[in-house]
C-alpha cells in the first residue's frame, strides 16, 4: 500500500455510482438514449428493452444469480483480500476471465447501465432459497436463513461494483408507495428483503428519483428529484453536492455535471425557523 499524493489523486478518472429509482412506466430504461452507446454496457436483467430496442449499444443478459456475481467480478475485478475460495477473489477472477474473455474488452465502456436491481433481487433470492442456509437441521424451510443470505449476497454484490473505482455505474429500481401504521405515505425501493434496501444509501453516491412532478400548471412532467428533504418525500441523496433539487432528466448531462472540474455547491447551514427555535 502507498500514499496517493493530493495531485495523483486529483487526476484520477472517478466515477459516479447512481441509483435511479421510480415507479414503471416512468421512462428509467430509455435513459440509456441520453448516454454515449459507443462507451456504455447496457447490463439488461429486465429483458424488458422495447423502449430501447434501437439503440446501438452493447449488452449482457445474465439471467442467473451466479451469472450477476460472475459479471460483477468481471467488471469489478478481483478483490486481493478474499481467499481463494471466496466469490470475487483472485481465483474467482481468473474463472471469469475464461467465459469473457481479455478484460481489454471493458476499456472502451465508461458507464455500465445496470437495469434493474429489483430484478438482479430476484435474481439472488430464487439462489439463495435453494442454499443451505435456506433449510434447518430438519431440512424444513427457513426464511429468516433466506433473506439473511440474500441480504449479504446483494450487499457484497453491489459494493463489488462499487470498487470500479473510474467507471459511472447506474443501477435502475422500481419505486413502490407504501402506506405506514398512521396512513402516511413513504416510498421505498421494490426489493426482496430489507437489508438491501437499508445498506444501499451508503454504497451509492447518488440517489436520484425519475417521477412525474406537476409544478402547479396541472401538467406533470418528467423530472429527476436529487436532493432531501424536498416536498414529495421522495428518496434522494447528492453526495457530490453538485446537484438542484430538481435536474432534467438526462442521465448523460447529470454524469457530466456530476463529474466536471467545478467547485461544488457550498452548504447550506441556515437554520429553518423550527430548527432556530429547538436550538434556542
Amino acid at each position: 500500500m502507498k500514499i496517493i499524493s493530493a495531485s495523483e489523486r486529483l487526476q484520477e478518472d472517478k466515477g459516479v455510482k447512481a441509483l435511479i429509482v421510480g415507479p414503471a412506466g416512468v421512462g428509467k430504461t430509455s435513459l440509456l438514449r441520453t448516454l454515449n452507446p459507443d462507451n456504455t454496457l447496457f447490463v439488461d436483467l429486465e429483458a424488458g428493452d422495447l423502449a430501447v430496442q434501437d439503440v446501438a449499444v452493447d449488452s449482457v443478459r445474465p439471467d442467473t444469480w451466479e451469472a450477476c456475481r460472475d459479471l460483477a467480478c468481471y467488471l469489478g475485478g478481483p478483490n486481493p483480500a478474499l481467499p481463494d475460495t471466496a466469490c470475487y477473489s483472485r481465483e474467482h477472477y481468473r474463472e471469469v476471465l475464461n467465459t469473457f474473455g481479455s478484460t481489454n474488452t471493458l476499456a472502451k465502456y465508461h458507464t455500465y447501465f445496470i437495469d434493474s436491481i429489483t430484478v438482479a433481487g430476484r435474481l439472488c433470492f430464487r439462489w439463495c432459497e435453494q442454499q443451505p442456509e435456506s433449510f434447518n437441521e430438519r431440512g424444513k424451510k427457513n426464511v429468516l436463513g433466506t433473506y439473511g443470505l440474500m441480504g449479504r449476497e446483494m450487499v457484497n454484490w453491489l459494493v463489488h461494483l462499487q470498487h470500479a473505482r473510474d467507471r459511472n455505474v447506474i443501477f435502475l429500481g422500481l419505486l413502490e408507495k407504501e402506506l405506514d401504521d398512521f396512513k402516511m405515505v413513504h416510498w421505498e425501493l421494490q426489493i426482496e428483503g430489507s437489508k438491501t434496501g437499508k445498506e444501499l444509501p451508503g454504497i451509492v453516491d447518488q440517489i436520484i428519483t425519475m417521477q412525474f412532478i406537476d409544478f402547479g400548471d396541472g401538467n406533470p412532467v418528467r423530472a429527476f428529484v436529487c436532493t432531501q428533504p424536498n416536498p414529495w418525500g421522495y428518496p434522494a441523496k447528492d453526495r457530490a453536492g453538485r446537484l438542484e433539487q430538481i435536474e432534467e432528466p438526462h442521465l448523460g448531462k447529470l454524469l457530466s455535471k456530476l463529474t466536471a472540474n467545478t467547485p461544488r455547491k457550498p452548504l447550506d447551514h441556515t437554520l429553518s425557523p423550527a430548527t432556530e427555535t429547538q436550538a434556542a
